[in-house]
């Protein structure tokens, strides 16, 4: 089917909404994904650079107001969000606005997409899922901006390990995953969630926590297509999108063996 997920070749272009395109991760991603995809963007403040007929103004908390956004698409990337680089008060902010965007904008995406006929919805999580890892050792002295003894070796931090988040934020991104597990199982949509790490509005690794957790652009980007074009036969999955970093402890070996991801960086 032209427009489908899951091709190699395609007849036409797969139809991708983005959310949240103006942010830091969006930035990022955005020329890639132009690049490959017919894409089209909501947000409250508008897009530059696309076409008006493909820009949507719209707040996520605003059930009827996403609707005409998801029209004919074929897959949704939700990058919408409060806690996050772009965020004012970081992973600080408030319930209200950690439930009005994370929580009712996640679960409008997931059903608006499902009542469009959307095939297959990608999630924007975090590596806030997991940040308590940091409080303890070995994983205290990786993230260190210290001069510290680092470990011989360390257990990785999969995507199955127990979550441990230690923000409002954190606990809103879980609940997008598990949301998007029960969309995945009660209906025909694929989910899928990126546990997205360190990516700035540089494209560079900085002291402390990147020097282990750093994903660069070009290797999000890579990840990120590879969700989207993943077989239609990937119903649910969680992957952490890191770079092969030395101090790495958020495994990126699961989207390297589902997905065939290469990562092509890392900070050494």
């Amino acid at each position: 089917m032209p427009g489908s997920i899951g091709e190699n070749h395609l007849p036409e272009k797969i139809k991708l909404l983005v959310t949240g395109l103006n942010g830091v991760v969006g930035r990022a991603l955005r020329p890639a994904l132009e690049e490959r995809y017919e894409l089209s963007a909501l947000s409250r403040s508008g897009v530059d650079g696309l076409p008006g007929e493909r820009v949507f103004r719209a707040d996520i908390a605003d059930f009827d107001d996403l609707k005409p956004a998801f029209e004919g698409v074929d897959v949704v990337l939700n990058l919408a969000a409060d806690g996050g680089q772009s965020s004012a008060e970081g992973m600080n902010g408030s319930w209200d606005t950690m439930l009005r965007n994370n929580i009712i904008g996640a679960y409008n995406v997931l059903q608006v997409a499902l009542e469009a006929g959307v095939s297959r919805v990608i999630l924007a999580s975090s590596g806030a899922t997991a940040n308590g890892y940091e409080w303890e050792e070995p994983y205290s002295l990786l993230v260190s901006k210290e001069d510290v003894e680092l470990p011989e070796s360390w257990e990785m931090v999969d995507e199955f390990s127990e979550p441990k988040p230690i923000t409002l934020y954190g606990v809103t991104k879980l609940f997008g995953e598990d949301l998007g597990r029960y969309y995945a199982l009660t209906t025909p949509m694929s989910v899928i969630n990126l546990r997205i790490s360190s990516c700035g509005p540089v494209d560079e690794a900085g002291p402390g926590r990147s020097q282990a957790n750093w994903a660069s652009y070009r290797d999000l980007q890579q990840l990120t297509i590879k969700c989207i074009e993943a077989p239609s036969d990937l119903k649910f999955d969680v992957f952490w999108a890191t770079s092969d970093n030395a101090k790495l402890f958020r495994d990126n070996r699961h989207a390297k063996e589902v997905l065939g991801y290469a990562p092509q960086d890392g900070v050494r």
